[in-house]
């Protein structure tokens, strides 16, 4: 096993290996509850029951996607990369597909299916490797620099130190309230233990939360440990259904299919290139194993949509175990069975509260900004793209926008510059991509 995963050549251990799956656990089983609650649109009124999902059948779903995606992505890819159902594509899957234009989820999973399968072909043809070796490394630090100010974004709303304000947008929370100071003392302890060098201080930093959290009732004891496995009856192959419905093979639905594609591609491609960053994995501006790391991803949205969930991709949350020591896919599958384990286990997830998981999400994020020491500053044409992609991350909550308005403006400075043999082809083709999608999509 160590040497199947090469933990001398990372410099890791077992220990080190399971506390980053544990802490990449952790920092994702919040999908657990979001993603059933989000797909059977729970939350609207009056919907017909013909529209809305069954919440126990998309809980299985959600934790087997999970588990399955993480375990090929940690044999074969060897990524310490955990993979789940993806926020953003989950809602856009409830709210604008079905609840929006009013189609049925068997037709949603029949388009998240077809997106897998348009990935997979694409992976082993090559090309979806050859196009994330084709990014400048200078995009690459911007991309993974992004993605850190947008999950930490992600970690202060969590925590609710900023909230939404009607004449700012975003404002300071209020921070006498218990969850909010429960989240704040698990940010400083976690600062202090990172700080002092303490291996694994993010996942120690959770554990020391939920003990506190419990003692001033700021989180509930779990009554109940074990609980039974809802069926998976409801919604495992109703996705081959919708394939025999005239009204499935619509233009409406490759609009559809398209979003999917677009979103899963540049999301899955932002994560990969940060974690690949900041577990110091890149070599050369390419990243080994690509082509497998992203054949994982193809197979578990596919093997999602089968079982009844939305796309299931990889999670920047991934970044939380890699802080706490994990280097390997061997982290990957000690989160999959965690997920497994979720099945029995659920009660227990009620105390990974978003004040415990908020303060990992700063911490990776103050971890992941540092790739900004890599990008040419002092280059206006190379400074451009880089900010706008960085930027544009937290405040669109979009990964995938955010890598499409930097590299749309990547060719246009590049070529003012006269740098125009400095600029990939595959550049040109994102441009024209990423135009025709904001005007028509």
């Amino acid at each position: 096993m160590e040497k199947y995963f090469e933990f001398e050549k990372f410099g890791t251990n077992y220990r080190r290996e399971f506390l980053g799956g544990l802490t990449t656990f952790l920092a994702m089983a919040y999908i657990l509850v979001v993603n059933p609650t989000t797909l059977t649109l729970s939350s609207v009124k009056g919907l017909p029951e013909s529209l809305r999902m069954d919440y126990g059948s998309v809980f299985v779903a959600t934790a087997l996607a999970a588990a399955i995606g993480s375990i090929v992505m940690g044999l074969l890819g060897k990524y310490p990369l955990a993979l789940a159902p993806g926020l953003g594509l989950n809602a856009f899957f409830a709210y604008t597909v079905v609840l929006g234009n009013k189609i049925p989820w068997q037709h949603a999973l029949g388009a998240v299916f077809i997106s897998g399968v348009f990935f997979f072909l694409l992976t082993l043809t090559g090309l979806r490797e050859k196009i994330i070796n084709a990014i400048p490394v200078q995009l690459k630090h911007a991309v993974g620099a992004g993605i850190g100010l947008f999950i930490t974004f992600i970690g202060l709303k969590d925590a609710g130190i900023i909230v939404q304000n009607p004449a700012t947008f975003v404002g300071l929370g209020d921070l006498s309230k218990g969850p909010v100071l429960l989240a704040i003392f698990g940010l400083v302890i976690t600062i202090i233990m990172m700080t002092r060098g303490i291996k694994g201080a993010v996942f120690y930093g959770m554990i020391i939360s939920v003990i506190v959290g419990m003692i001033f009732h700021l989180i509930a004891v779990p009554h109940k440990i074990v609980s039974g496995v809802p069926s998976l009856k409801p919604t495992f192959g109703a996705v081959f259904s919708s394939f025999g419905d005239s009204s499935f093979w619509s233009t409406s639905m490759i609009g559809i299919i398209l979003t999917f594609l677009f979103v899963d591609f540049f999301d899955n491609a932002g994560t990969l290139v940060a974690v690949a960053n900041q577990a110091g994995i890149m070599k050369d501006n390419k990243l080994p194993n690509a082509g497998r790391a992203l054949l994982s991803d193809s197979i578990a949205t596919i093997v999602g949509s089968i079982l009844g969930t939305s796309t299931t991709t990889s999670f920047i949350e991934s970044t939380a175990g890699v802080a706490a020591g994990a280097r390997t896919g061997f982290a990957s599958i000690v989160t999959a069975v965690l997920f497994i384990l979720s099945l029995f286990f659920f009660p227990l997830l009620s105390v990974v509260t978003p004040s415990i998981t908020a303060p990992a999400l700063i911490i990776v994020g103050v971890l992941m900004v540092s790739s900004l020491s890599h990008i040419e500053w002092s280059r206006f044409e190379i400074a451009v793209p880089a900010f706008l992609t960085m930027i544009s991350m937290p405040l669109t909550f979009s990964i995938s926008i955010g890598i499409a308005i930097g590299f749309i403006f990547y060719p246009i400075t590049m070529i003012v510059a006269g740098r125009r043999k400095d600029i990939h082809p595959i550049m040109y083709l994102f441009f024209v991509i990423f135009l025709l999608y904001f005007i028509f999509l």
